[in-house]
């Protein structure tokens, strides 16, 4: 059910229940104007917004559960790579910078590799191959994801970082590249309005580095897995990322305690290159 059949459906359901809309909208602790848009499909209701409109107009349990999942599957949006693909992924980085563009602040969690905005041309070609694009769309891919790095040096944002210490030693690229893309890292970490941060291996953990995921003003989170990226945008299933990233957040190393970590780790790289 989308949101243009969701609304509909609740509008019909309160017309057939015979009560007025100001009157379905004051019992559900909204405004008129709220309820309006949420009928007409101006407004995507979370489900919390759809539970207390069936309340007020006193549907059945079945009907209310019914509805309720609706609404939660409709603020969670998944787009399988192979259809981003073939609309074409350079035009995904378009759309993240139009996010970024638009956000005060960002929060990123990665578990695996290095986050796009802070990846290296090197980096993000090598990433970037797994998709088999063609040469052209791989080099507009990675065009659009240095550009997107201009994000970074925009102080009046605020850019939080938070990945695990296997991002830093999976060899995606060779070792001096990989040096390089360490050394990127710490540089941008010095940035005032930028922090990274890195959960070592050795430290305690209470959770699971699952996925990697954005935050971005907790209005809604992107979730990147194997096969979709998913676009979630339910208050509730928002604050379960937001305190998934501040644990983690917790636990990493900061400041110059995770800058002197990234740079013994640069040096191994750059130790075996030598020795090689």
């Amino acid at each position: 059910m989308n949101k243009a059949q969701l609304g509909a459906a609740l509008r019909a359901l309160r017309v057939a229940s015979g009560k007025e809309a100001k009157a379905v909208a004051r019992s559900a602790l909204m405004s008129p104007s709220k309820l309006s848009k949420i009928e007409n499909a101006n407004l995507l209701p979370s489900a919390t917004d759809v539970e207390r409109i069936l309340t007020a107009l006193s549907v059945s349990d079945e009907i209310k559960a019914e509805y309720t999942e609706a609404a939660r599957a409709a603020t969670t949006e998944a787009t399988a790579w192979r259809l981003l693909k073939r609309a074409g992924i350079h035009k995904g980085q378009q759309a993240a910078m139009a996010l970024e563009a638009q956000m005060d602040t960002l929060r990123l969690f990665q578990p695996a590799l290095v986050p796009g905005l802070l990846q290296t041309p090197e980096y993000a070609r090598a990433i970037l191959r797994r998709h088999e694009l063609s040469e052209d769309v791989l080099n507009r891919t990675i065009s659009g994801r240095m550009a997107r790095q201009a994000v970074l040096f925009d102080s009046s944002k605020t850019l939080r970082f938070v990945v695990t210490e296997p991002v830093l030693r999976w060899r995606i690229v060779s070792p001096p590249m990989m040096a390089a893309q360490l050394d990127r890292i710490v540089s941008m970490s010095r940035l005032s309005h930028v922090d990274v941060r890195v959960v070592p291996l050795g430290a305690q953990h209470n959770d699971i580095a699952n996925h990697a995921f954005v935050i971005r003003d907790d209005r809604m989170v992107t979730v990147e897995t194997v096969h979709a990226e998913m676009v979630v945008t339910d208050p509730r299933d928002v604050d379960i990322y937001v305190r998934k990233f501040e644990g983690f957040e917790r636990t990493a190393l900061s400041g110059d305690g995770m800058r002197s970590m990234v740079e013994g780790i640069r040096d191994e790289f750059l130790t075996e290159q030598e020795t090689g």
